[in-house]
């Protein structure tokens, strides 16, 4: 007999892409003002000692973490205002601890949350890819990035 889901997988991804949706509203307030990011960028790193890292979507919130720094202090600002309105988005969802599916529920509460950061990693990659590049080229030169050159898109 097959087994009963717990829960309908595609309504979660719609209600995922609701939620993000909702969002952007939301994420192009914060980013118009340095001291709400700076607010979001402190619970965010607050939460990242706390949350384990499931997953390969949950793997990139240190990555959109950066950027979203690098992207306010001005030093990265190559990237279109809409993915950085997408990665405070996908951020803030991130560290509300009620959602879709509960923080509290262990690993199964942060599936709605990697669904949510799937959506705007699809959104951003192309950009995410172009600022890990920058960021690479500038760890590894400690240099100006004038002479940086952009990878070809594939």
């Amino acid at each position: 007999m097959p087994r009963k889901k717990l829960i309908d997988e595609e309504k979660l991804e719609q209600k995922a892409q609701e939620e993000f949706n909702e969002g952007i509203e939301k994420a192009q307030v914060i980013l118009e003002d340095e001291d709400k990011v700076e607010k979001l960028l402190e619970k965010l790193e607050k939460k990242l000692t706390k949350v384990p890292l499931v997953g390969d979507k949950l793997s990139y919130v240190p990555t959109l973490i950066s950027l979203l720094r690098s992207y306010v202090k001005k030093e990265y600002t190559d990237i279109p205002v809409g993915s950085m309105i997408g990665v405070v988005s996908a951020l803030t969802y991130w560290l509300a601890p009620i959602d879709i599916l509960p923080d509290f529920l262990g690993i199964f509460g942060f599936t709605d949350d990697a669904i949510v950061m799937g959506f705007c990693l699809n959104m951003i990659k192309s950009d995410l890819d172009d600022y890990i590049a920058w960021r690479e080229f500038k760890e590894n030169t400690l240099t100006s990035d004038d002479d940086f050159t952009y990878p070809e898109q594939k």
